[in-house]
C-alpha cells in the first residue's frame, strides 16, 4: 500500500513540485490527535504512545501537548469526531507557550471536550501565546466553575468555538476566568464564539476577569444566558479596568430585570479606555437600560439595548448631540 512521503529534515534549498514552490507555513512541528472510530486509509489505532503523525495520532490532547516545545510554533490538529472528558482541576493543562490547537470538522463532528465528575474540572492556561479554535466544550456537571482558567497567560485566543450545557443544572458558571494579578493575562482574544448557557442558578458571565486587562478583543460572539441575575452578559472586571479594549458586534441575551452594573460589561474604576461598538443586547429590564456604566471611560458607538421583547433597542448610551 502506498505510503505518504515524509521528509522530517525538510529541504535546505526549498522545494518545487511541477513548477510550484512549496512554502513552509509554520516554523514548528505538527501533531495529530484523534480517538474517533473513523480511520483514514492508513491510520492505525490512536495512542499517546504513537508518534503523533496523521496516520499514527495521539489519543488525547495532553499526549500531543507533551511533545510540543514552547515558542517553537507547534500546531496540534484534532481530527473530526474526537471526544475527551475533563474530569478534574487542570484536567488538561495548556502550559507550552506558542502552541496552536486547531479542531477540524463541523457541527457535532468538531472535537468535543465534556466537563464531568467535578465542578472544579478545568482546562488551565499557564503560558503565553496559546490559541484554541473550532472546538466544542460541554458543561455536564453541577455548576462547573469555569471552562478555561488562566494564570499569567498573555495573548490567549479562543475563536470559532461552541460552548454548551447539558441541562439547567449541569452547566458552566463562566467560560473563562483569570486569577492572576493586574495585566497578567493581557491580549486576550475571544471572538466568533457561540455560548448557549442553560443553567438557571448561580451563573456568572462569559469572561470573569480578575483584574485590570490591556488589549481585550471580543468580537462577533453570540451569547445566550438562561439565568436571571444582575450579571453582565460578556465580561465582569469589577476589580480592575479595561485599557485599549475592542468589543464589537456581539449579540447577547439574558432575562435580567435589572442592569444596574451594566448588561454587557461590568468594570470598576473610571479610567478604562477602548471602543464598544455595534453590540446588541436584550434583557427584560423595564427600568434603566445600561450597556455599561457611563462613568467608566469606555467609548461607545451605535450599540443598542432593549428590555422589551419584540422591540427595537435604544441606542445606549445616549447619542451625542
Amino acid at each position: 500500500m502506498p505510503q505518504i512521503s515524509n521528509y522530517p529534515g525538510g529541504f535546505a534549498a526549498g522545494l518545487t513540485i511541477r513548477g510550484m514552490p512549496i512554502a513552509i507555513t509554520h516554523p514548528g512541528k505538527m501533531f495529530w490527535v484523534s480517538n474517533s472510530g473513523v480511520f483514514s486509509d492508513r491510520q492505525i489505532g490512536s495512542s499517546d504512545g504513537n508518534d503523533g503523525t496523521f496516520d499514527r495520532p495521539f489519543s488525547t490532547l495532553t499526549g500531543a501537548l507533551s511533545k510540543c516545545t514552547a515558542h517553537r510554533g507547534d500546531i496540534i490538529m484534532i481530527k473530526p469526531g474526537h471526544a475527551e472528558s475533563v474530569i478534574a482541576a487542570a484536567g488538561i493543562a495548556l502550559s507550552k507557550a506558542g502552541v496552536a490547537i486547531v479542531g477540524l470538522g463541523t457541527g457535532t463532528k468538531r472535537p468535543t471536550f465534556t466537563f464531568t465528575t467535578a465542578n472544579t474540572a478545568t482546562i488551565t492556561v499557564t503560558a503565553d501565546n496559546i490559541s484554541v479554535t473550532n472546538c466544542v466544550f460541554v458543561g455536564n456537571f453541577l455548576s462547573v466553575a469555569v471552562c478555561f482558567a488562566l494564570t499569567a497567560a498573555k495573548n490567549f485566543s479562543v475563536t470559532n468555538c461552541y460552548f454548551n450545557d447539558t441541562s439547567t443544572i449541569l452547566n458552566f458558571l463562566a467560560i473563562l476566568s483569570t486569577a492572576a494579578g493586574a495585566n497578567a493575562c493581557d491580549g486576550l482574544i475571544f471572538s466568533d464564539n457561540v455560548v448557549q448557557n442553560l443553567g438557571v442558578t448561580s451563573n456568572n458571565t462569559v469572561l470573569n476577569l480578575g483584574g485590570t486587562m490591556d488589549g481585550l478583543v471580543a468580537e462577533r460572539n453570540l451569547i445566550n444566558w438562561a439565568v436571571q441575575n444582575n450579571k453582565p452578559i460578556l465580561a465582569d472586571v469589577t476589580t480592575g479596568i479595561l485599557t485599549r479594549c475592542f468589543v464589537s458586534e456581539n449579540r447577547g441575551y439574558r432575562p435580567n430585570t435589572t442592569t444596574a452594573g451594566g448588561s454587557l460589561i461590568k468594570v470598576g474604576g473610571s479610567t478604562s479606555t477602548g471602543w464598544v461598538v455595534r453590540n446588541y443586547v436584550q434583557t427584560l429590564t423595564t427600568g434603566t437600560d445600561l450597556l455599561f456604566t457611563t462613568t467608566v471611560g469606555l467609548g461607545s458607538f451605535e450599540n443598542r439595548v432593549s428590555g422589551v421583547v419584540g422591540a427595537t433597542g435604544f441606542v445606549i448610551p445616549a447619542v451625542d448631540s
